[in-house]
């Protein structure tokens, strides 16, 4: 997983260095970038050293949303169509064979009813129990680098906000030096405030978007992980697994 992370931010560092040498470009080449020119001349005009701080956390909580979608998409299994192969294993009494059915499956349903099918001579309980611990590590897993989305959702406003108070602070420290109160003697101070809090509410947002729909793809695995596992000590039951 970390040489998935360290590939995707080392590709969305490129990409960006690739928009911004484009974009520096002058004549047609810069006119055609259209709204990328205005996005540069926009995050140079708000401060491009304090603003590259919101730029990375865009980069990274981007490269953990990517991974954990990547991760989810892959951890995603037809519960019925893996249920379905257990059953008419259990039908014949091939536990082993049941067990490979799930060996052979990728995701975390398919490691949970492992285990299940794994203390299947211990009675009910053994197999209930088995399944609500090895969940709970497969739980773990499934959430893995959602802090570090949270963490930059939650700093990247703070950084623009942060930008705000540094904005306000130099428009004050202009009027202070002139003598006077006039809006071109603060208006850079309070457009670098603006523009900072904008570019840091925009990376808040979009970091959001995806942070919902990781939660409800984890939601729905873990779902179908539940109804499996009833299911499982359903058929076991069925088919006289436990004596």
């Amino acid at each position: 997983m970390r040489k998935i992370i360290a590939f995707l931010l080392v590709f969305a560092l490129c990409m960006t260095t690739g928009a911004f040498e484009i974009l520096a470009q002058d004549g047609d080449a810069a006119a055609d970038a259209g709204g990328l020119q205005i996005l540069k001349k926009y995050f140079i005009e708000g401060g491009w050293i304090f603003m590259s701080f919101v730029l990375v956390c865009l980069i990274l909580g981007l490269a953990f949303c990517i991974e954990r979608i990547i991760t989810l998409n892959i951890a995603t299994t037809n519960t019925d169509k893996l249920m379905a192969q257990i059953d008419e294993n259990l039908k014949s009494g091939n536990v082993n064979g049941a067990m490979e059915v799930c060996k052979s499956t990728q995701g975390p349903t398919a490691s949970i009813l492992y285990e299940g099918l794994r203390n299947a001579g211990k009675g009910p309980e053994a197999v209930e129990k088995a399944i609500v611990s090895y969940g709970s590590v497969q739980m773990g897993l499934l959430e893995k680098g959602l802090v570090w989305i949270s963490l930059f959702i939650a700093i990247a406003p703070m950084l623009g906000f942060m930008g705000t108070v540094i904005g306000m602070i130099g428009a004050f420290e202009k009027i202070a030096s002139v003598g006077e109160l006039s809006p071109a003697v603060v208006a850079d101070g309070i457009k670098v405030a603006l523009l900072t809090t904008v570019f840091g509410l925009i990376t808040a947002i979009i970091l959001q978007v995806f942070y919902n729909y990781i939660v409800s793809k984890i939601d729905s695995i873990v779902n179908k992980m539940e109804d499996a596992s009833i299911t499982l000590v359903d058929v076991m039951a069925k088919n006289n697994v436990f004596k």
